[in-house]
């Protein structure tokens, strides 16, 4: 029997919990926003909130199944550090990108943001039936950026006379920052802030978001890597390869922009909006990378680096450092090679890739074996060990033990690298179905 608090506690967070579905009663989706009075034969009926649902395909990715899997070393821990030990899971179905984000993809988010921004300082905004305002991308849309009226006007965006080059008014890349909010729902979930306004969970952050080109000549000492610094991101060569020099954080701020740009669609449509595009938790990453193998260290079982006929199986550093040999000396195109038998391409090699969980040494002794998934949403001041984000799949750099399905490896969320991307997932719910 629940006591006086604990149903106080409920209570609250009940009410909690209903203030995030009032959106979706306010926005007129469905059939929800009409009165529920006293209309109809008086029996229960239940409020439907719109048509019959038809979970839409997102486009470029793939569905991962339900299933279990033994999380960890499928060999030998050759380092016997035990940060991997090995641990039957089962993991709920998601969407993946079938490939990691690309730079086509990550120039979308940032035009979108560098027009945003634009689009504010022109004032070229709508009102909203609510009294809102937004920016009116039909006049966003317009912007002739080579005009000297505009470029005055736009000033702010632009870098400064001292730091042009040739006289050349180019956008400053610091100066596009997107700004999010979401709601922190595992410090909401805590039982002492269960009386505490939603107000308190709201988090709010502004992001930097263009890509660090620079990590091309940082990463390597004495290395010639300054075409790739000029070039990689900026160049429509490159445009189907992984995006490199993203942080964490960026990474993260790409997922919440994606989530708003669907919705906000959504929303004009009179649609249902959907769940949150996310980065995978590490253990829903190794599960996706097994491609369904149950015990096999690689993506496309193994043990071998190379098929019957002596070719690479994925971007890598073979034996002593013969980088071409695999067919790129860099990075190559996110769909190159084979995919696994989930249709996921590049889960070993190419790039690493983020993951959402934080990297801890005994993280697998206390997970649960549901959904395992360990965050800290660490803040600037927190020190160094707290900022550690799981990376997975090894990269284009990388000796073979870092391409296998439980390499375990981290990277700080604020840094970012030559050799480092991701890929996003989607939570949808299950077709409606009768049995």
């Amino acid at each position: 029997m629940l006591t006086k608090q604990a149903i106080k506690m409920k209570g609250n967070f009940l009410y909690m919990m209903g203030l995030l579905s009032l959106g979706i009663l306010m926005t007129g989706c469905g059939k929800s926003s009409k009165s529920t009075g006293p209309v109809g034969d008086g029996q229960l009926r239940g409020v439907s909130l719109g048509g019959k649902y038809v979970m839409p395909k997102p486009p470029g990715m793939i569905y991962v199944p339900s299933g279990t899997f033994h999380m960890g070393p499928s060999d030998e821990d050759i380092s016997y550090a035990f940060t991997a030990r090995n641990k039957q899971v089962s993991i709920n179905g998601f969407w993946m990108d079938a490939t990691e984000i690309t730079n086509d993809e990550y120039r979308q988010f940032v035009l979108w943001v560098r027009d945003s921004i634009a689009g504010s300082i022109l004032n070229f905004k709508k009102n909203a039936p609510d009294g809102s305002s937004a920016i009116d991308w039909a006049k966003v849309r317009t912007i002739k950026w080579a005009d000297p009226k505009i470029q005055e006007q736009l000033s702010a965006l632009i870098v400064t006379p001292d730091n042009r080059i040739n006289g050349r008014k180019e956008i400053d890349a610091k100066k596009i920052i997107y700004h999010s909010e979401w709601l922190d729902y595992k410090e909401a979930a805590q039982r002492e802030n269960a009386d505490k306004p939603r107000s308190t969970f709201v988090v709010k952050k502004d992001t930097p978001i263009y890509p660090d080109t620079l990590v091309w000549i940082r990463d390597f000492s004495y290395s010639y890597n300054e075409p790739h610094a000029k070039k990689y991101f900026s160049h429509p060569a490159y445009g189907a390869y992984p995006v490199v020099g993203v942080s964490w954080k960026q990474a993260t701020a790409f997922t919440e922009w994606r989530t708003h740009y669907l919705n906000s669609y959504l929303e004009r449509s009179k649609r249902m909006t959907e769940s949150d595009f996310r980065l995978p938790t590490e253990a829903e990453w190794e599960y996706a990378a097994r491609g369904g193998r149950s015990q096999v260290p690689f993506p496309w079982g193994g043990p071998y680096l190379r098929n019957k006929k002596g070719c690479l199986l994925a971007n890598f550093k073979p034996g002593r450092g013969n980088y071409p040999e695999d067919g790129g000396m860099y990075t190559v195109r996110a769909d190159a090679y084979w995919p696994n038998d989930f249709g996921l391409y590049n889960m070993a090699g190419n790039v690493a890739e983020w993951t959402s969980s934080l990297y801890y040494e005994g993280a697998y002794n206390f997970q649960h074996d549901m959904n395992p998934d360990i965050r800290w949403n660490a803040k600037d001041n927190d020190p160094p060990r707290m900022k550690r984000k799981v990376v997975r799949g090894g990269s284009w750099k990388d000796i073979g033990f870092f391409l296998q399905n439980s390499t375990r490896n981290y990277e700080y969320q604020d840094t970012t690298k030559s050799y480092l991307g991701f890929r996003c997932v989607i939570d949808l719910p299950p077709m409606q179905t009768k049995r």
